[in-house]
């Protein structure tokens, strides 16, 4: 994922929306058996993810098997506090990045996954409050504890990584960050810039736009269905979703998609788009369907 940083699966099983699969401990441990069978051994969790806490699901399933734990790059994230309790009725979610907050974040975190580290570490997304030292200092004390192994942000722009990175000896392994045919700034706000410049990967989060791509009927919606329908057909792919995929790998930082969907034939029907390759003028029409225009 960058140098000196962690090997991750050409796919990442996300787990953001678990709580609402309805799976049973011993279902969710022969799902989890199944991608890592495929070859996708990292997931992607976060504290505030699930009602009930994906984090404590994931976690009874593993201890129905504790040695699937070894074939697994396990993610988390830190950073985003819901209202506190009594806060009264004007409270609100908040950001939290200091040293306190994020080691008792991983605390928590390994609490409920039942291990004793996490492979990455990211902050959630940036605290307008961050003071960079503070964090640089969570950072060492975790990893001197062995509870992180590396450490990554989530959602930072270029200039708050930037930031953070001035604080730390070793390289943050990756920003994950949005990455999908509807919404794609950080191509051009030089957020991907930034990142192949220093040889690190982002995860692309949210790569299907929420579903809006097949279901919006916006006139940007209709387009993209159209040239993506056109396009599935010229690579020989199965489905849209293998060829949105391989447009978001093609990006020269090569990013690594979050795969969001609890169905395992959806999972392992993606990695056919490790196949795929768009020729240049392919990868543009897709952008010029999105756009509404041509290239400048």
């Amino acid at each position: 994922m960058s140098p000196g940083g962690p090997e991750f699966s050409p796919f990442v099983q996300g787990y953001w929306r678990l709580a609402e699969w309805g799976m049973s401990s011993a279902e969710l441990l022969s799902f989890i058996s199944q991608h890592v069978a495929h070859g996708i051994t990292t997931v992607d969790h976060a504290p505030v993810y699930g009602d009930p806490s994906c984090e404590s699901l994931f976690g009874a399933a593993l201890k129905l098997d504790p040695s699937l734990r070894n074939r697994l790059e396990i993610v988390s994230k830190c950073g985003i506090e819901n209202p506190p309790e009594g806060g009264g009725a004007g409270a609100v979610a908040y950001y939290d990045s200091s040293k306190g907050a994020i080691i008792a974040s991983v605390e928590g975190s390994l609490s409920r996954l039942g291990g004793d580290h996490l492979d990455v570490l990211l902050v959630h997304r940036c605290d307008f409050l961050m003071q960079a030292d503070e964090v640089a200092e969570a950072f060492v004390a975790l990893k001197a504890s062995g509870k992180v192994r590396h450490f990554g942000v989530s959602n930072f722009s270029p200039s708050q990584f930037s930031l953070l990175q001035s604080r730390l000896d070793a390289p943050l392994v990756t920003n994950q960050v949005e990455i999908n045919p509807v919404n794609f700034g950080v191509v051009s706000d030089g957020t991907l810039d930034q990142l192949q410049e220093g040889r690190v990967r982002p995860m692309a989060w949210s790569c299907l736009a929420g579903g809006e791509i097949f279901q919006g009927q916006s006139a940007q919606m209709i387009r993209l269905r159209a040239t993506l329908e056109v396009l599935r057909e010229e690579l020989g792919a199965e489905s849209i979703d293998q060829v949105i995929f391989a447009w978001i790998m093609q990006m020269p930082s090569h990013p690594v998609p979050i795969l969001g969907s609890g169905n395992i034939a959806r999972v392992t029907a993606a990695l056919g788009a490790l196949d795929l390759n768009l020729s240049r003028e392919q990868w543009y029409r897709l952008w010029v369907a999105s756009k509404g225009h041509g290239v400048p």
